[in-house]
Order: structure tokens, then C-alpha cells, then sequence
């Protein structure tokens, strides 16, 4: 799409400055285009102008075999607000200009989670967890630069809701404290909250519900103006920013993956890939999965508390490196106790 499309923006009237500190930017009085793949938003100072643009743009995609979808294709002022790639972006009578999830993506996430949650009935909790944990992280990942913080509370109380309702389904004859005792605690170490829904592991290790609004907000950096994935040339940019972003962890599991440079210390690679990060909530659902069953682990990250020779201290490490070492472990034979002296009787 990103070669059929090319010169799109100039068809549209799109003028950029090209020096100065401004380079880059457009230029006052001419429209503004965004374009993921094959769908399209165009920001002009006039409705009029709005026309005027479509009715160019359609000139030019005739010739190449591409019509406007008239179903999805409307011209809006922007204090009513549009939906583009899963967010609203609407000018607010205060003047600000915000960013949140749409209502269809708040719509479908809810009806995903009410799915997730009624075909795991009867199912224990470790199992529900386990297939809520990657639709959460994920979700909550591909929002975190935008305005979401009441949104991720909102859901927050409905997946509460779910699961409050799907232990009293598990157990209809029991009285409601006795379903809280046995589901809900303070599993999460770190936060002072009794109503995590978990479970304590035969290794001791407690597994829980994660929230949505455990993922901290992190507002998206803007590219420099014509800067291209593909261009050679920027290569060491692109990877510089991609370090740059902190992945979807808390702050304690961040501070840790921050100490270690990103990297295991048994074998000294990186312990999260540094590749492009998923561009959709799926994306993201698909990297949580593929993360626990080949990354890291203990809330998804390793702990081995055994430290480096030189001292003791908590590190993160890949699930299949610790497996390791324990074999190792269990296969190095035991040191011999040294002989008993002979006491010295006359």
C-alpha cells in the first residue's frame, strides 16, 4: 500500500516547509494527510476545502483502480470527533484536543472479555487467568499512549464484575465471603489491594489477574519528519528509539530489565526483542503469549535470587536459561563431607 499509494499527500495539496527548524512541517493554509496503509485522514481549515480535497483524491485514485468506501468516508468538524485505527480524536469546549480509545474498541474489548470469561466456566482459576492475562496486557499496551486512564478503570470494574460472577457460578452453594476468601487477596505483592482475583502456585509462586490500569500511561514520541523504517540510512535511529520505549512491565520488573541493560545475565542476550513493536491490540495479545512461553516468567519474569558470585541480589533472567541452570544444578555431584579426625583416646 506504502508504494501504490505513493504521492497521495501531494495529489491531496499537501505542502511541507523544507528548511529551517520547521522542515518537515506543513505549511500554513494546506491540508494535513495521515495514512496507515490504505486508510486515510485529512485535516483541512475548511468543510469546503474538505470537498475539494476528496474530490482530488478520487481523481487520482481512479486511474489506479481504487474508489472511496462511502460507507466509512464522512467530513466532520473536529469538536464532533472521528474514530481512526481504534481511537477518537475529538476537540473538547475546553479547547484540548484528546485522544482516547473509540467506543467500538471499549464495545468490542468488553464483549471479548465476557466471551473469554463464559467459556472458561467451570474451568479453574489458574486456566482463566492464563487466557485473560495476554487479552489484558495486551489491550491495555496498544492505549497506553493516548488518554486512558478512565477507561482502564472502567474496565478494571467490569472484568471485576465478570469474575466476581463467574466464581459464583463455580460455586453456587457457597456464601459470598467464603468465594472471596478462596479467590481474591493481596496476590499482588506490590499493591495494597485485597480484590485480585489469584491463586498460589505449588512452587509458592502466587499467579493473578493483572488490571488494565496497572499499565502505566506513556505518551507516544513523535518521528522526525521524513524519517522511513526502510530507509538504510536511519537505521541506528530506528533502534535507538525502539530501546527507548519501555515495554508494557511495572515499574519494578522496569527498574530490574533498566539495572541488567535489557539483557540476561546467564547468557547475555537481550531478554526482550528489540524488533518493531506490535501495531494493534492483537499484535500485542499474540507478543504476551509468545513472551511467556519463551521469555521471562514469575509474573512472566524469572527471579534468580542466587546473584552473581560476588554478591546477592534479584535478577531477571530467560525462563529457559533458569531451567538450565537447575540442571546443572541437579546434575553436578555433591562435594564429599571431609572424614571424621580420629579421636585420640589412649
Amino acid at each position: 500500500m506504502n508504494v501504490a499509494l505513493h504521492g497521495l499527500e501531494e495529489a491531496a495539496g499537501v505542502r511541507y516547509r523544507m528548511s529551517g527548524v520547521t522542515a518537515g512541517r506543513a505549511r500554513e493554509g494546506t491540508p494535513v494527510l495521515v495514512r496507515y496503509a490504505d486508510d486515510l485522514v485529512v485535516c483541512c481549515y475548511s468543510e469546503q476545502e474538505a470537498h475539494r480535497v476528496k474530490d482530488r483524491l478520487a481523481r487520482w485514485l481512479g486511474p489506479r483502480g481504487l474508489v472511496f468506501n462511502e460507507s466509512k468516508t464522512k467530513v466532520v468538524h473536529c469538536d464532533e470527533g472521528f474514530d481512526f485505527l481504534g481511537f477518537n480524536l475529538r476537540r473538547y469546549p475546553n479547547g484540548k484536543l484528546l485522544i482516547k480509545p473509540s467506543r467500538d474498541a471499549v464495545r468490542r474489548v468488553r464483549k471479548r472479555l465476557a466471551d473469554e470469561v463464559r467459556a472458561m466456566r467451570g474451568s479453574p482459576v489458574m486456566a482463566l487467568i492464563a487466557r485473560l492475562n495476554p487479552v489484558i496486557r495486551g489491550w491495555a499496551a496498544y492505549y497506553r499512549g493516548v488518554v486512558s486512564s478512565e477507561i482502564f478503570n472502567e474496565l478494571d470494574h467490569y472484568l471485576w464484575w465478570l469474575t466476581w460472577r463467574w466464581a459464583r457460578h463455580r460455586h453456587p452453594g457457597k456464601p459470598k465471603k467464603w468465594i472471596a476468601r478462596r479467590y481474591f487477596g493481596k496476590f499482588h505483592k506490590f499493591r495494597n489491594d485485597r480484590w485480585v482475583l489469584g491463586e498460589r502456585a505449588a512452587d509458592g509462586q502466587a499467579r493473578y489477574l493483572v488490571r488494565f490500569s496497572w499499565t502505566s500511561i506513556v505518551r507516544h514520541q513523535l518521528v522526525l519528519p521524513g524519517a522511513s523504517p526502510d530507509d538504510p540510512d536511519l537505521t541506528e535511529y530506528w533502534a535507538k528509539r525502539r530501546r527507548k520505549i519501555k515495554p508494557p512491565l511495572d515499574g519494578y520488573h522496569l527498574a530490574l530489565l533498566t539495572k541488567q541493560d535489557g539483557r540476561c545475565p546467564l547468557c547475555g542476550q537481550h531478554l526482550l526483542s528489540a524488533d518493531q513493536p506490535p501495531q494493534s491490540p492483537l499484535q500485542w495479545e499474540r507478543w504476551w503469549q509468545s513472551l511467556t512461553r519463551r521469555a521471562i516468567a514469575a509474573s512472566y519474569l524469572t527471579h534468580d535470587r542466587d546473584g552473581p558470585p560476588d554478591g546477592t541480589r534479584t535478577r531477571l533472567v530467560h525462563t529457559s536459561c533458569h531451567r538450565s541452570l537447575q540442571a546443572r544444578d541437579r546434575r553436578r555431584p555433591e562435594t564429599p563431607s571431609a572424614p571424621a579426625e580420629p579421636s585420640r583416646l589412649a
